[in-house]
């Protein structure tokens, strides 16, 4: 529940056309409510601005879908990340209109199209097998409101590939850049950009990239000013810090 949902709540209150205590059991489980394993967080969209989002691994689908469907009873957008086939199966029993995407592992529910962002996200990614990292980096961007294009299998590699969109990463407010192996991709998009760059490292590589630490220390290392680090695999966690920079005036 947000700050436009308990607004709307009140308003109908005041025409007369909800009680005072119909009202009341609405915001009976601000700021949260106990489902005995998980104690779900409603007040966190009007707290911080965005809506608590579900992990999926290590929860049984009963569980991430009773938490989804609690979450679907306050309006908004729900995502679960890291989720499975299996759990989307428990999820879309109860709320029909969820969604799996199945690169991110996300199940979606999307009912809230407003753009709230002031300017484009853009997600990059290395190599198409970085591509599952980014995808969860776009649809987490996408749900929170901001217009996000990507551009994949640009790696320093074959360095004319990013170049060739240089153009178009230069128009947005800030960069997702998703990376395995040296993660040397980042550094490079800083130096091109004038704008916050999102180091993602992934677990891509072979046996020294260690499933990501290589990358990761790589993007720590970075001689680019501009750019921060998130953690291996961590596409969400990038995606909704470049949701919160966006959304600056």
């Amino acid at each position: 529940m947000n700050a436009e949902s308990i607004r709307h709540l009140f308003e109908q209150v005041r025409k007369g056309k909800l009680s005072p205590d119909a009202a009341v059991a609405r915001l009976r489980h601000l700021p949260f409510e106990d489902l005995g394993f998980a104690k779900v967080d409603h007040h966190r969209a009007l707290r911080a601005g965005m809506p608590e989002v579900i992990f999926g691994e290590g929860k049984s689908p009963a569980q991430v879908a009773a938490i989804f469907a609690r979450l679907a009873k306050h309006g908004g957008n729900i995502l679960a990340t890291h989720a499975s086939e299996k759990q989307f199966a428990a999820v879309k029993k109860k709320i029909r209109a969820a969604q799996y995407r199945e690169l991110a592992r996300a199940i979606v529910l999307q009912r809230d199209r407003g753009r709230h962002g002031k300017g484009t996200v853009a997600v990059v990614s290395a190599g198409t097998s970085d591509i599952p990292v980014a995808e969860e980096a776009v649809v987490t961007a996408e749900l929170m409101g901001n217009e996000v294009e990507h551009f994949y299998d640009v790696g320093v590699a074959g360095i004319h590939r990013l170049l060739a969109n240089r153009e178009a990463l230069a128009k947005a407010r800030v960069v997702v850049v998703c990376a395995g192996m040296e993660g040397a991709l980042p550094s490079v998009v800083g130096g091109l950009v004038g704008v916050p760059v999102i180091a993602v490292p992934t677990s891509v590589g072979y046996g020294a990239s260690f499933k990501g630490l290589t990358a990761l220390l790589g993007m720590l290392n970075s001689c680019a000013s501009n750019v921060s680090v998130v953690n291996i695999d961590n596409g969400f966690g990038a995606g909704y810090v470049a949701s919160l920079i966006n959304r600056l005036p």
